[in-house]
């Protein structure tokens, strides 16, 4: 048990950081990869406490010169809360699929701790809004809020909402998609980017190629641990947002790599072929992006650093 003395609210155990939720209700096959280890409600209405552990060395995620946790290990956070607290508590079946209409997240770099040895213990409170049911009373959508905190400190904060279709629904909305596709691969004639100019660890974690001077998603590593840690018939959320984090950091030469403030809004899903266009427009310390596919647009946001 860990020696923190955080409580929950109501409760008079503190929370655990020993063990791993389950990975199923997280959409993780890899145990490495779940974050959460422990989720529980408190006395107020919908309102949960939870636990993670961010390991100090993550091994997609780039740190910079001052040893802080990139934000996209925050968004997974976010991902997997968005999925386990509906599976748990909101009697969605498993069966369903969750679609991540919108997300966001805000760092306050004033109040953020370096990475420590062993991993980091952070404490988050999520508060669920907007639910919708259905009449047997399955969650079909609901819309999450949530603050994170480090050793008694809160340096930043997400959110988003999400949808449960069941299999009909689902089909019905991928229907013109290709079942059982593998992830794009790299386009013919295109290259990749330094890696430095991306600002990722490994060769491996390129997610973007460069073809006659566009910028496409083309993840280098169809088997990606993290990006495809489980099969998918569409490209996954974090691999647009972090798609739309490297083209910021091409874009401007590498100065724009740790986004503080991040928003991505999807219209529909973006498809594995043919590999999608990440446009990027920057605004002093700001990068809005699109993302383009057969030219419709199925994704935007913007990223701020300052």
């Amino acid at each position: 048990m860990s020696t923190s003395t955080v409580r929950a609210v109501g409760k008079s155990e503190p929370l655990s950081w020993s063990r791993t939720v389950e990975r199923e209700l997280v959409h993780r096959t890899s145990v490495a990869e779940v974050l959460l280890t422990e989720v529980r409600p408190t006395h107020i209405p919908h309102v949960f406490l939870a636990a993670a552990s961010w390991p100090r060395a993550h091994a997609t995620f780039p740190r910079d010169g001052s040893q802080r946790h990139s934000p996209l290990i925050l968004v997974e956070t976010l991902r997997q809360l968005g999925l386990y607290i509906p599976l748990r508590f909101y009697a969605v079946p498993a069966a369903f699929h969750a679609v991540i209409t919108d997300l966001y997240f805000h760092l306050s770099p004033a109040d953020e701790l370096p990475a420590r040895a062993g991993a980091t213990e952070i404490t988050c409170s999520a508060r669920v809004s907007a639910v919708r049911r259905v009449p047997d009373a399955s969650a079909v959508g609901l819309r999450l809020s949530v603050t994170f905190a480090a050793y008694g400190v809160t340096f930043g904060q997400g959110g988003g909402g999400v949808r449960f279709l069941d299999g009909a629904r689902f089909t019905a909305l991928r229907a013109r998609s290709t079942v059982g596709a593998v992830p794009a691969r790299r386009p013919e004639g295109g290259c990749r980017p330094p890696t430095a100019q991306l600002t990722v660890n490994h060769p491996h974690d390129a997610v973007l190629a460069l073809d006659q001077g566009e910028l496409l998603v083309s993840p280098a590593d169809p088997l990606h641990p993290f990006f495809f840690d489980h099969p998918t018939d569409h490209v996954p959320g974090m691999v647009l947002l972090e798609a739309a984090r490297q083209a910021a950091s091409y874009c401007s030469r590498g100065r724009l790599s740790r986004p503080l403030f991040g928003r991505l809004k999807a219209s529909r899903f973006t498809e594995l072929t043919p590999p999608a266009r990440v446009l990027c427009t920057r605004h002093g310390s700001t990068c809005a992006f699109r993302i383009l596919q057969d030219g419709t647009e199925t994704a935007r946001g913007t990223f701020s650093y300052t």
